[in-house]
């Protein structure tokens, strides 16, 4: 009941956007958004939302740069909005045009993928970390190398993306996981070929992997912390950690495509996430945490006391950004990466 007092409380401070003819066209992440929010804004607005997703940063740009003027709004990873940026494909944003953006946290409005947030808005962020089964692991999950621990062979997901996948061995081996040197990658192929053959990995995935942990089917899982937090929800004999050799701290923002169609009513679409209340229902539907200070506000203790959602600054430190791979370095990642999912 405290809730929803407060986010009428919200709901009353912050103004409902004036009716506007017209469409706008996301294109987000698959299980990134509260479906109840993208009826509120069609309601409240009178804005068809032609809302499409995408699995991976990779398949996303092939898209976006495929089919100029198809899409309005986009949700890529920090390290990808700079690979957007250096091709020209986005807008600037209007801040005037976007008031609900004076929430966005301090320390977040200044990336160093987008200095000043010239060219977008954060819109999620969060770790990389092992959600693990407890009734099923017995050792410390303290460090990257229980997921090449033979005790669990064949109970363990690892991710399905390159940089992810790549990132944490990168880590686990003492290089910065924006390593550009082949001597690095190599060696962190080698070590995920073997991980590969010595039977650890049950499967490569991406957001099928949550569910197949809150159902038991395997004793580790490389995970965002969002991901994590849902299967939390759901199965207390799950638990996740950050390991002490470092891991990824990354932003998912929203951008405008330069020249898109719709540029007004991607504005009131970006403007409506960055609502408190609008924020309070993303983040506790999809559990990934709040670049929000109002939502944080509102979703109090529950929110700042969890350590997956809230996590320490200590954890925050050991952490690291990605950054973009230039393209004359992707086919390295790429060749390496098909050498780990063919090894045999």
């Amino acid at each position: 009941m405290k809730r929803f007092a407060a986010l009428l409380l919200v709901v009353l401070l912050f103004p409902v956007i004036a009716l506007a003819d017209g469409v706008v066209n996301v294109f987000n992440w698959e299980d990134y958004i509260d479906e109840s929010v993208l009826k509120m804004f069609e309601e409240e607005t009178g804005i068809h939302v032609n809302y499409m997703c995408f699995t991976t940063n990779e398949d996303m740009m092939v898209q976006v740069e495929a089919n100029p003027g198809a899409f309005d709004v986009v949700f890529p990873s920090d390290y990808m909005v700079e690979r957007m940026l250096n091709k020209g494909l986005l807008e600037e944003i209007n801040y005037d045009h976007i008031p609900n953006a004076q929430y966005i946290m301090e320390n977040l409005r200044n990336p160093d993928y987008d200095p000043n947030g010239v060219h977008s808005i954060p819109y999620m962020w969060g770790t990389v970390g092992i959600l693990y089964n407890t009734t099923m692991v017995d050792d410390p999950v303290d460090s990257w190398e229980i997921l090449w621990n033979t005790k669990y062979a064949n109970n363990v997901f690892m991710l399905d993306s390159i940089r992810d996948s790549m990132g944490i061995t990168l880590c686990s081996l003492g290089y910065s996981m924006n390593e550009r040197d082949y001597p690095a990658l190599r060696a962190a192929t080698d070590k995920l070929v073997l991980q590969k053959t010595s039977g650890m990995v049950k499967a490569y995935q991406v957001d099928e992997t949550k569910d197949k942990m809150v159902a038991g089917e395997a004793a580790l899982a490389l995970m965002w912390s969002g991901d994590a937090q849902y299967a939390i929800d759901l199965n207390s004999d799950l638990a996740f950690a950050v390991p002490k050799e470092g891991s990824n701290v990354w932003i998912d923002p929203m951008v405008i495509i330069k020249g898109c169609r719709n540029l007004e009513n991607a504005e009131k679409f970006v403007d409506f996430l960055c609502r408190p209340d609008i924020a309070v229902l993303n983040c506790e539907e999809i559990r990934y945490s709040s670049p929000n200070s109002a939502a944080i506000e509102l979703m109090g203790e529950e929110y700042t006391e969890n350590p997956v959602l809230s996590p320490s600054e200590e954890t925050i430190t050991r952490c690291e950004f990605f950054h973009d791979i230039d393209e004359t370095i992707m086919p390295i990642y790429t060749t390496l990466w098909n050498e780990v999912k063919n090894a045999k």
